[in-house]
């Protein structure tokens, strides 16, 4: 596919500036949006341009959607989904737990995308139909059915947002008794990429946004897993999202069952 074979050209060389920002990351070059807990660096921006920039002479009809500049195009039948850094945190603060997501749909179906780690030098890359796969091998979900044999990850941006009731501490607190482990990483991205690796069995969070998922999803259902919100629908991130190896997808949604959606 010959978008597939440009997202991972771009995504790379998006890495590469990523890396060399962060090298030469100083207190002025980091900045706040809606909250203070709410960052942002001149390498995201500088990211988000380089990429925009690339897709737009490639593919001068072709929308885009950025965490950082919102959505670009008149509604067009493809758009390009972006984070130029998911997980800016861990990237501030020197630490491997971030990435550049980038997803392509075509009328709200996604049909490539590609998350890179320049930190660990992974690269996941998925295509409908065709699997999903990191550094050229192809990714398979995990077979565990056990709960208590699980390795899950999830996410607190809804507490960085300010969400003082409905947030993630619940289902935090019910959910982590039940497991062999909770990890918390930073990178919605990256957390959906464990999950089609089969390193975790379960992803869920709550308050993540498009340009959040929107390369991860693909990933998991790719590699045999499956991806809903938090009543089993269709409607994530809105709704919260759940991504698990598939096995253990009604188990997982079990934990929400009172889950009332209120966004903040």
């Amino acid at each position: 596919m010959e978008e597939l074979e440009f997202l991972t050209g771009i995504a790379m060389q998006a890495g590469a500036i990523a890396l060399a920002e962060q090298a030469q990351l100083t207190p002025d070059r980091i900045h706040t949006k809606a909250t203070q807990l709410d960052l942002v660096t001149d390498a995201d921006r500088k990211v988000e341009a380089f990429l925009s920039r690339e897709i737009r002479n490639r593919f001068p009809d072709h929308d885009i959607y950025g965490e950082e500049t919102g959505r670009t195009g008149d509604r067009g039948e493809y758009c390009w989904i972006i984070d130029p850094i998911d997980g800016t945190t861990s990237f501030i603060h020197q630490l491997p737990n971030w990435c550049v997501s980038i997803g392509l749909y075509r009328r709200g179906e996604a049909l490539a995308s590609v998350v890179y780690a320049p930190a660990s030098r992974e690269l996941y890359a998925a295509e409908k139909g065709k699997g999903a796969y990191c550094n050229g091998v192809r990714l398979h979900v995990s077979a565990r059915s056990c709960l208590e044999e699980s390795l899950v990850t999830t996410g607190f941006s809804c507490l960085r947002a300010g969400w003082q009731e409905e947030n993630n501490l619940k289902f935090f607190d019910r959910i982590s008794p039940k497991v062999a482990g909770v990890r918390r990483f930073g990178s919605a991205a990256l957390d959906l990429c464990l999950v089609a690796s089969g390193k975790a069995e379960a992803f869920w969070e709550l308050g993540v946004e498009n340009y959040d998922i929107a390369a991860g999803e693909l990933m998991v259902r790719e590699a045999g897993g499956q991806v809903t919100d938090l009543f089993g629908k269709d409607q994530y991130p809105l709704h919260g999202t759940l991504a698990t190896n598939g096995v253990l997808q009604d188990t997982m949604l079990n934990f929400f069952q009172d889950y009332r959606c209120i966004r903040k």
